[in-house]
């Protein structure tokens, strides 16, 4: 009776934990993108608020962010206008002359677009065996390349759940893996409830190679 006791004492604390730490890969990353945003809003309405006194002799209450959407606006129409591409591409290849930088400029980017693009910048869902034999994952092709065997690679991105934004690269065999026919948005959605909704294919798929 009492080992039955220790170990739901233990399970619960697991539960916690395990909940705990979900609650940070959520929380974290809106509070700093809050933060980052706060911080911009304040910079933009510090510089402004001055001007609109000295020349219209009073403040004007919510400018920065009123600038803010226009700036997140016109960046929106000039990265998707011809020449405003070429600019874009222009200021990258500047910046990724600088050493550190550049690692987190572009890795940031790649990030974004991975999951605001259409099709996520995946080529395909996949099944891994991840993290240890015996246990299965879904990830993401993001790239294939050959040996010279003939043999394929894929580049994998294995989300963590339940926020996709982080998560593993393996570097692994075709052979190694089972492909799918299973939607980037579907996948998704699995991967964002946490396996609550379900897909029947992965079911289908592992109970196949058993």
């Amino acid at each position: 009776m009492e080992n039955t006791k220790k170990a739901s004492g233990r399970d619960v604390g697991k539960r916690l934990r395990a909940q705990f730490i979900a609650g940070i890969v959520i929380v974290v990353p809106i509070g700093a993108a809050i933060l980052i945003l706060r911080w911009l809003l304040l910079s933009i309405d510090n510089i402004l608020q001055p001007v609109a006194q000295s020349l219209l002799g009073y403040t004007i209450p919510g400018l920065g962010i009123g600038i803010t959407v226009v700036i997140i606006y016109l960046a929106g129409v000039i990265a998707t206008n011809v020449i405003g591409r070429r600019l874009i591409r222009y200021g990258e290849s500047l910046l990724a002359r600088v050493p550190l930088f550049r690692y987190v400029y572009t890795g940031i980017r790649q990030i974004l677009q991975s999951f605001t693009t259409r099709e996520g910048g995946f080529l395909q869902v996949v099944l891994v065996e991840f993290p240890k034999q015996g246990m299965r994952a879904i990830g993401f092709v993001t790239s294939e390349s050959r040996l010279e065997s003939g043999d394929k690679l894929l580049n994998v991105f294995i989300p963590t759940s339940p926020n996709p934004t982080s998560g593993y690269l393996e570097i692994v065999r075709e052979s190694d893996v089972i492909r799918t026919s299973i939607s980037i948005d579907d996948a998704l959605k699995m991967v964002l409830s946490g396996g609550k909704v379900s897909l029947r294919e992965v079911t289908d798929r592992l109970a196949a190679q058993s």
